[in-house]
């Protein structure tokens, strides 16, 4: 099977989508000509043309608000922005307008369109560039939140977004764009949107995650086994909704949970999973849920590495989880 880059299999996604609907189009800052910070829409514009690629003007509210407007006139949009970090200058627009849309007409409206964000750290981007705003939307009803960990979904995931009658949030993990590399099938495949993934089988501890962090859970998973600790993890790949199923199924037979995210602890995406698994699973639970996540600051230049949920983080909650 062919391998292809994270960037890559996101472009391929576009292309394809773009080639099989002509209502799908593409707008955001420098997704033209340069073909986007990250080179995702590179070479769209060449075949596609710029009423279908959009350079637009350095505004996110008039990106999400344009991207609205076309979408409520039968038009697929997939809006750019260029940092999830500058999300918050359409978040009036995503989530006041754009969430309630489906909802306040009765079901006569819709606006299908996805919203695409380099999200994370580990590329000493600073506090400005590293952000990991998923929770804000993840607490909006309408919106659909999703973060793939590898190329195979992150093609897959892209294109039932864009396929989606509801508005999607799509997470893209700058750290993986051109450093991680993975088998992508050829030909047409769509991945379901709200899915988890098992992505390591283990009995004795469960780590729930997403984005970059999986091959930190990854890592930490394979150092535990060289302590004689098994460990299960779950690629949660949909934040919005959650897996919920796959996730308490995991937590029954482990009995154990670790849930590691890059944004702040307090209030971030993993209080959510912990606090349904308890409500689902508290019978089951054998040690008290334990989160590794960013620290209560932004997100430093000099101490990323510190700050952030590396291995050696995960590994010491599996095994204080595991030895409780």
């Amino acid at each position: 099977m062919r391998v292809l880059t994270f960037a890559q299999a996101l472009n391929e996604a576009l292309r394809e989508e773009m080639r099989r609907d002509e209502s799908v189009v593409v707008l955001g800052q420098d997704v033209g000509r340069k073909g986007g910070v990250y080179l995702v829409t590179q070479g769209l514009l060449e075949e596609f043309g710029p009423e279908r690629v959009v350079d637009t003007p350095l505004s996110e509210s008039a990106i999400v608000g344009s991207a609205i407007g076309l979408a409520l006139y039968g038009f697929r949009p997939v809006a750019e922005i260029q940092y999830a970090d500058f999300i918050f200058g359409g978040f009036e627009q995503i989530v006041s307008n754009l969430a309630t849309l489906r909802y306040r007409s009765g079901g006569d409206f819709t606006a299908p369109l996805v919203i695409r964000a380099p999200v994370g750290g580990w590329i000493r981007g600073g506090m400005y560039h590293s952000q990991s705003p998923e929770a804000y939307f993840a607490h909006t009803p309408g919106l659909f939140v999703v973060c793939p960990s590898n190329p195979h979904d992150a093609k897959g995931l892209l294109k039932a977004a864009i396929r989606s009658e509801d508005p999607v949030i799509f997470f893209e993990p700058k750290r993986l764009y051109w450093t991680l590399k993975g088998e992508v099938p050829e030909g047409e495949y769509v991945e379901q949107l709200g899915k988890a993934r098992v992505v390591r089988e283990g009995d004795d501890v469960t780590v729930v995650t997403f984005g970059s962090v999986v091959h930190e859970a990854l890592e930490a998973a394979r150092r535990a086994e060289e302590r004689g600790i098994s460990v299960e993890v779950i690629d949660l790949r949909t934040l919005k909704p959650l897996d919920l199923e796959t996730v308490v199924r995991s937590v029954r037979k482990t009995g154990r949970i670790v849930v590691a995210h890059e944004a702040p602890f307090f209030a971030g995406y993993g209080a959510e999973v912990v606090a349904e698994v308890v409500e689902e699973a508290f019978l089951h639970l054998e040690a008290p849920p334990r989160r590794v996540a960013g620290f209560e600051s932004p997100i430093p230049l000099a101490h990323e590495t510190l700050y952030l949920p590396n291995s050696n983080r995960i590994l010491d909650a599996i095994v204080e989880v595991h030895s409780f």
